[in-house]
């Protein structure tokens, strides 16, 4: 068999540009070489030892079976229980369903709802996923151009222009990934005026870095301030990101029982159900102990002061300070048309990227994967020291540079 036995709907998309940078990593340290990695977006902290406990509980309890497709009652509960304390978020458990990581939410409701002919709002710089889980369910991913002006957030302008009557969701990241821009009460409430008028356009709020807000800020869900679009929006969380459970897997999905109940019937199909054990680790770690997530709010405003100051002292890289979420996104205009020592042209953040890769083995993902260039993406979700050591080595490559000629 050759590739012509592959679905027109998979050769549609790429592999997630992250993953495979991450995959590129193992290889050239499998190889010998040194790298300092900023490309994934995973926490370096342990999961909490209390999560853990409650996880070998479970299994000791024989909690190693098939639950029912949309998650265990119990955890379901503490899901509506968190979502009450942490969001101002009023949702019974029957709204929400429990899956294999966010993701999986992602994909489901997207599957659920969407056909050919149909557009999903994708406002850029977004996360990689968002227009390949689009075009895998035969969509049309529309991508929108936040306001650089404004943060890079999507504008109440910006997104009325981009709604035509085969529009079917809107996908807003708050805190964002890759930018770490956090929306304010009043942005969301202009978004929410827009989608008032557009009854037939759903909303799917992904908020998974919900904890990570630095300088007194407060993430704000689009369902607490649009109350009367509750029936329209589809709240996306998980355990994976604010609990260091990213190998757990296990996200949720809260919203109108409708749509809740059509991602069940498909996880019915697909995976089952979610992972038993990582269900009863789950609700230890949304109705247990929240002070290791506060602790490591904390860690992480740390290292992005750290690798803000790091990056800013290289020639030709513009890093403003994140709002949220553990990532920065500086801008590399100032490189593009000069060229390595060995006479490469750097004309895009991708060429960029491979330079810093290949001269001083730092990674990075060009921002051309988040659909906004010149940028690169660098997860600070790392220790101090690789910071330091990667803003020095960035330094020293950018300092090796020549004018185009």
């Amino acid at each position: 068999m050759t590739q012509s036995a592959l679905s027109a709907r998979l050769l549609r998309i790429k592999p997630s540009p992250s993953m495979a940078a991450k995959a590129l990593v193992d290889k050239l340290r499998a190889e010998g070489r040194n790298i300092v990695d900023f490309t994934l977006g995973e926490p370096d902290l342990p999961t909490p030892p209390h999560i853990i406990e409650a996880a070998i509980a479970a299994m000791r309890r024989g909690e190693t079976r098939y639950t029912g497709a949309a998650g265990t009652p119990a955890l379901r509960r503490a899901i509506a229980a968190k979502l009450a304390r942490d969001n101002h978020l009023d949702y019974r458990p029957e709204e929400i369903v429990v899956g294999c990581g966010g993701k999986h939410i992602i994909y489901h409701a997207l599957a659920a709802t969407l056909g050919a002919g149909d557009e999903v709002i994708v406002p850029k710089p977004y996360w990689v996923s968002y227009p390949d889980i689009s075009l895998l369910t035969d969509a049309t991913p529309i991508e929108v151009n936040a306001d650089s002006a404004n943060g890079l957030k999507l504008t109440a302008d910006a997104l009325e222009a981009a709604i035509t009557p085969r529009t079917k969701w809107v996908i807003l990241n708050t805190p964002n990934n890759p930018s770490g821009a956090v929306y304010s009460r009043g942005e969301l409430l202009a978004l929410a005026a827009v989608l008032r008028r557009h009854e037939h356009v759903m909303l799917l709020s992904d908020e998974i870095y919900e904890h990570f807000v630095y300088d007194g800020g407060r993430h704000v869900s689009p369902a607490e301030v649009a109350p009367e679009l509750r029936d329209r929006i589809l709240v996306v969380n998980g355990a994976s990101k604010g609990y260091c459970m990213t190998g757990w897997r296990l996200g949720y999905g809260a919203g109108p029982k409708f749509l809740v109940d059509a991602i069940s019937k498909l996880v019915s199909q697909t995976t089952t159900c979610p992972n038993a054990i990582a269900q009863a680790a789950a609700i230890e770690a949304f109705a247990g102990d929240q002070a290791p997530v506060h602790a490591m709010v904390a860690i992480f405003k740390e290292r992005r002061d750290r690798i803000v100051a790091g990056l800013n002292r290289a020639e030709g890289l513009a890093c403003p300070a994140p709002c949220g979420a553990f990532y920065v996104f500086p801008s590399v205009a100032g490189l593009i048309g000069r060229r390595a020592p060995d006479g490469t042209l750097l004309d895009t953040d991708t060429e960029v990227a491979n330079y810093f890769l290949r001269e001083v083995g730092v990674a990075t993902v060009d921002g051309a994967s988040y659909g906004m260039s010149p940028y690169l993406r660098l997860s600070f979700a790392t220790s101090l020291n690789a910071i330091d050591e990667g803003c020095a080595l960035i330094a020293e490559a950018c300092s090796k540079l020549c004018p185009s000629r």
